[in-house]
């Protein structure tokens, strides 16, 4: 997949304890929560974020709780992919179970810069920062599927039907 958008960029160690605070963790409507990403560190965030922009941060992102509602979040507010130097191993797979397209790079982590123009395939691991070419890892085979599908709950879904339309008539499941 190929995302275009703008850099919101963002240091190392961000905590998903910021990204949403707790008294917010309640919420059930992504679009609720999208409200107050970041609130409490960055009042702004909010208002400068368009559909489409890509966050790209410093190691470690999405360290802290296993907060589910960061990445609910950041997708309901716009976010359409996220570029990190590395990743919390919680918050990554978080983000793929929610459709949430996140690719690892530390040099384009260290490139970008607030606001450039950014363009992301999470199938070759090109990104394009303003005119240059970097490399990512780009994004399995599988994973590419799932996130697709518009996550991990969606690809189950259709892996079911897949396998029950597989089977020979009569045959026990």
């Amino acid at each position: 997949m190929k995302f275009k958008g703008n850099v919101q960029k963002l240091g190392d160690s961000v905590d998903t304890d910021v990204m949403v605070p707790g008294r917010y963790l309640s919420l059930m409507n992504p679009a609720d929560i999208a409200k107050h990403i970041f609130e409490e560190v960055d009042p702004g965030f909010v208002g400068r974020v368009k559909p489409g922009d890509v966050i790209v941060a410093g190691r470690n992102f999405g360290c802290g709780s296993g907060r589910e509602q960061a990445p609910f979040g950041l997708k309901a507010l716009g976010i359409s992919c996220i570029v990190a130097a590395s990743f919390s191993r919680t918050f990554y797979r978080m983000s793929i179970d929610l459709g949430l397209p996140i690719i690892i790079s530390p040099e384009v982590a260290q490139a970008a810069s607030q606001g450039q123009s950014i363009e992301v395939d999470t199938v070759t691991g090109h990104v394009l920062l303003d005119g240059r070419v970097y490399r990512a890892e780009p994004l399995p085979a599988f994973i590419q599927q799932i996130i697709d599908m518009g996550g991990v709950t969606d690809w189950v879904k259709q892996e079911l039907v897949r396998r029950a339309a597989a089977q020979p008539a009569g045959s026990a499941a």
